[in-house]
């Protein structure tokens, strides 16, 4: 079996780290490392949380990097109010023995690019694009070299979820967004409109309480973090956003959406940071995004607890 070599971006986050566990589970996917940025905590707590997901999953050999601790031109938002104080609020997991790379996040994700083979190497974020785009910036060569970003971003018809008109990966950092989208590489994006069907309900948490080692401390996350957005929605349960992204790769089958045009909205107070999405293809600009639109839920879940149970 060839494996799927591919990078985590991520600011964990209880769904970051299920998107991790995710991967560490999945035998078609080669985890190359996991690089950290700041996001729904600052970036110490991000660096911190993603140790604690390895070693939960028993994996303490990943390579996990610390990158850019603020946006490219603004000042941090941060998440507590969704994520809580750690960014990781549920169960509480001992702090982690493994240690942090020495070498910068964006060093090593241009490193790693340079080094493996031209179009090997996928990159799957899940948080702000500040790591991405300043190793765009600093070393333009490696973008011809990516083999496809997943990310976790944006919305179209669902918009906002932390302004009116702005998802919180691309809020935080709409700069980076904007160098991202506009880089030509090879796109797929999981926008709220799609993770807002991937609701998390009690018989799905109870079958991640039994799946296996890990299962328990998806659970406490999940029980967590689903409260603010029962309150905040008057859903069942909370969106499980960033594992979109992994299961994309493993199971292309269970999403759908379109190639559209997406401009990222960096010049107005009432819509900073909006994922300007032309779904209907009501302009003239070329496509640069794959756009997903919908998922096989019970699919996606099905495959979580089959991986999950595996660690």
């Amino acid at each position: 079996m060839t494996k799927r070599k591919i990078i985590i971006d991520t600011d964990p986050g209880q769904d970051d780290a299920v998107a991790i566990l995710l991967a560490l589970a999945s035998p078609e996917i080669d985890l190359l490392g996991i690089t950290c940025v700041a996001g729904n905590v600052p970036l110490e707590l991000t660096a911190k949380n993603a140790r604690i997901v390895c070693e939960l999953a028993g994996r303490p050999e990943t390579r996990v990097f610390a990158g850019c601790d603020r946006p490219m031109a603004r000042k941090l938002v941060t998440a507590e109010h969704v994520h809580g104080k750690t960014g990781l609020d549920g169960i509480t997991l001992p702090d982690p023995v493994m240690p942090l790379q020495d070498q910068h996040a964006v060093d090593f994700l241009i490193e790693t690019l340079r080094t493996e083979p031209e179009g090997t190497v996928t990159l799957c974020p899940i948080a702000p694009l500040t790591n991405i785009a300043t190793a765009f910036e600093r070393a333009p060569d490696i973008i011809p070299r990516i083999q496809e970003i997943v990310l976790m971003g944006g919305a179209y018809f669902e918009v906002g979820n932390i302004t009116p008109t702005a998802e919180f990966n691309i809020y935080v950092d709409p700069e980076a967004a904007k160098i991202v989208f506009g880089a030509g590489v090879p796109l797929t994006v999981m926008p709220l409109d799609v993770t807002h069907k991937a609701l998390t309900t009690r018989a799905r948490v109870e079958a991640f309480r039994e799946a296996g080692r890990v299962g328990p401390a998806v659970a406490s996350w999940t029980d967590f973090f689903e409260r603010f957005d029962k309150e905040k929605y008057g859903s069942e349960g909370a969106p499980l956003h960033d594992p979109c992204t992994v299961a994309y790769l493993l199971r292309p089958e269970l999403f759908s959406g379109r190639e559209i045009n997406v401009e990222i909205e960096t010049g107005s107070d009432l819509t900073l940071g909006m994922t300007v999405a032309d779904w209907w293809r009501v302009t003239q600009r070329a496509p640069n995004a794959t756009f997903i639109g919908d998922v096989d839920a019970d699919g996606y879940f099905a495959l979580l607890v089959e991986r999950l149970a595996q660690l």
